[in-house]
C-alpha cells in the first residue's frame, strides 16, 4: 500500500505489509492488531470487552476514511460527476458489519469466526462455513469434536490442554466407549452398478468390484454379497443405488473386506457381529479425524510432525 497524499498516517504502513486476512465478493477483513498495539501501548492488558470497544472505534474510522477516498477515485479516475438527481452523500460506501475477536481462514468461503459484535449488536457468536467437519458425509460425533476444538483455540485455550482432549479422544474410539454405529461415514450410494462387475458365480464368494471403486461403493458391494452369502437377502433390503447408509473400515478378516457399509434401520445381527470383531477404530481416527487434525495444526502454524510413525498424535499411549 503506497502513502497518498492527505492519508492519515495511520492507515499506511511504512513496510508496505498487507493487514487484509480475506477477501470475499464485497466483504474484507482486515487484521487490526498491529495499529491497536500501535495506538494503544497498554493494549494486551485490556479486558476483552475493552479491546472489542477499541477495534470497533478503528474500524469505524477506517469506514469513513475509505468512503472519502472512494468519492476520490469515482471523480478523480472515473471521471464520475455528482448528479442533482443522485440523492446520496457518496458513489460507494464502506460499512463496518462486524467486530471479530479471533477467526480462522482455510479457504474462500471455508472459515470459522468468533464475532462479539454485529452491526453495533453485541452479539457473541461462532460462525462457521464451508469447513469440511460440518459435511454431511462426516461422522457427527467427530465433526462436534473438532467444533468443540476449533472453537476453544479461537478462545485461546493453550495447544497443550487441546493435545490432551484429542487423547482422552481417541481412547474412547479406540477402547470402545464410543458406539461403532456414531463412527460410520454417513453417504448415499452412488455409481454402485459402474463399479460392479461380474456376479459370483459356482465356487466364488463375491462380486468382482472395478477399478477405481471409491471406499463407500466397495463397501456397500460386500455387504450385499455378504446378505447373499449367509442366506439373509430374503430377510433384509439389498444396498441399492441412492440408498443413505453408513460405512467403516475394516481390520483384517477372514473374508479380505477392507470397508462395509451398511443400513442404520435394518443391519442383521449377523452383519453387526461381524462389524464389532473388525471395525478399525484406529483407521477411522486416523483416515478421517487425525487428517483434519493435521491440516488445521498446521494451518496455526503450530509444530506437529505429520510422519504417522513419529506424529505426537498418532502415536498416543492408550
Amino acid at each position: 500500500m503506497k502513502h497518498l497524499e492527505e492519508t492519515p498516517w495511520w492507515i499506511c504502513d511504512a513496510d508496505d505489509e498487507n493487514y487484509c486476512a480475506y477477501v470475499d465478493t464485497d466483504s474484507n477483513y482486515f487484521n487490526a492488531e498491529p495499529l491497536l498495539l500501535h495506538l494503544y501501548p497498554g493494549f494486551e492488558s485490556f479486558s476483552d470487552e475493552k479491546k472489542d470497544e477499541k477495534l470497533e472505534g478503528v474500524a469505524l474510522a477506517y469506514q469513513d476514511i475509505i468512503t472519502e477516498h472512494y468519492d476520490n477515485l469515482a471523480t478523480d479516475c472515473f471521471n464520475v460527476k455528482q448528479f442533482e438527481w443522485f440523492d446520496r452523500p457518496h458513489w460507494l460506501e464502506m460499512k463496518t458489519e462486524c467486530v471479530i475477536r479471533s477467526a480462522y481462514f482455510r479457504a474462500t468461503r471455508r472459515y470459522a469466526q468468533w464475532i462479539t459484535k454485529q452491526e453495533g449488536i453485541a452479539k457473541e457468536t461462532l460462525d462457521i462455513k464451508g469447513l469440511e467437519f460440518m459435511k454431511a458425509n462426516f461422522p457427527p460425533i467427530l465433526g462436534e469434536f473438532f467444533n468443540d476444538i476449533l472453537q476453544q483455540v479461537l478462545k485461546g485455550e493453550e495447544k497443550a490442554n487441546i493435545i490432551d482432549q484429542i487423547k482422552v479422544f481417541k481412547k474412547q474410539i479406540l477402547g470402545g466407549e464410543i458406539p461403532l454405529a456414531k463412527l460410520g461415514n454417513p453417504t448415499a450410494v452412488k455409481k454402485l452398478e459402474k463399479y460392479s462387475g461380474k456376479s459370483a458365480r459356482a465356487g466364488e464368494m463375491f462380486t468382482e468390484i472395478l477399478k477405481g471403486a471409491p471406499a463407500p461403493v466397495r463397501a456397500a458391494i460386500r455387504y450385499n454379497d455378504l446378505l447373499r452369502l449367509w442366506q439373509l437377502d430374503k430377510k433384509h433390503n439389498l444396498i441399492t443405488m441412492a440408498d443413505k447408509v453408513k460405512w467403516i473400515y475394516l481390520k483384517d478378516n477372514p473374508y479380505k473386506i477392507d470397508a462395509l457399509a451398511y443400513q442404520q434401520h435394518d443391519i442383521p445381527e449377523k452383519i453387526s457381529d461381524f462389524l464389532e470383531a473388525y471395525a478399525d477404530r484406529k483407521k477411522v481416527f486416523d483416515s478421517i479425524l487425525l487428517n483434519k487434525l493435521e491440516g488445521f495444526f498446521s494451518d496455526l502454524q503450530w509444530s506437529l510432525d505429520l510422519n504417522p510413525y513419529t506424529n505426537a498424535l498418532s502415536s498416543f499411549e492408550i
